[in-house]
């Protein structure tokens, strides 16, 4: 796989038309593909940075990074996902090694906090970080807290 080339905007800074596709993969993944039910639009979005990027013009993996405060005291990054598309190549790798180097950058930081589904601990365990939390259970779906410093 080529290096793909990342784009990271302020909701503001959003085309219409990436945001659009933002909210479809979104819905693709976490309501149709998870089954779950809730609200994804839950107003983070107007206070975050959305990284993403395209392989042959769609839109192949996302992440939303967060200040500070905003879902926990420490900076956090949410909302991952890779295209099913997409899946397979190390692209989540890279998604979350640009996530993590963009929200230090971009917050000035020492520490990330995110809400893993559980399934996924081992993937964020291989980025440096360590569960901090028991098991809860969010949208039907085992997650546990995590934190990289």
């Amino acid at each position: 796989m080529n290096k793909p080339a990342w784009i990271c905007k302020k909701f503001d800074e959003l085309t219409v038309v990436e945001l659009y596709e933002i909210m479809k993969l979104r819905s693709e993944v976490f309501v149709v593909e998870q089954n779950c039910v809730y609200l994804d639009a839950d107003d983070k979005d107007l206070q975050a940075y959305h990284l993403f990027t395209y392989i042959e013009k769609k839109m192949a993996a996302y992440a939303r990074l967060l200040a500070p405060t905003i879902s926990y005291k420490e900076a956090s990054i949410g909302r991952v996902l890779t295209s099913p598309s997409y899946r397979k190549n190390g692209l989540g790798v890279l998604l979350m090694q640009k996530a993590i180097n963009k929200t230090f950058e971009i917050y000035n930081t020492t520490e990330i906090k995110i809400g893993a589904q559980l399934y996924l601990q081992k993937f964020y365990e291989g980025l440096g970080f360590i569960q901090t939390s028991n098991e809860y259970d969010e949208d039907g779906i085992p997650h546990i807290e995590m934190i990289l410093r």
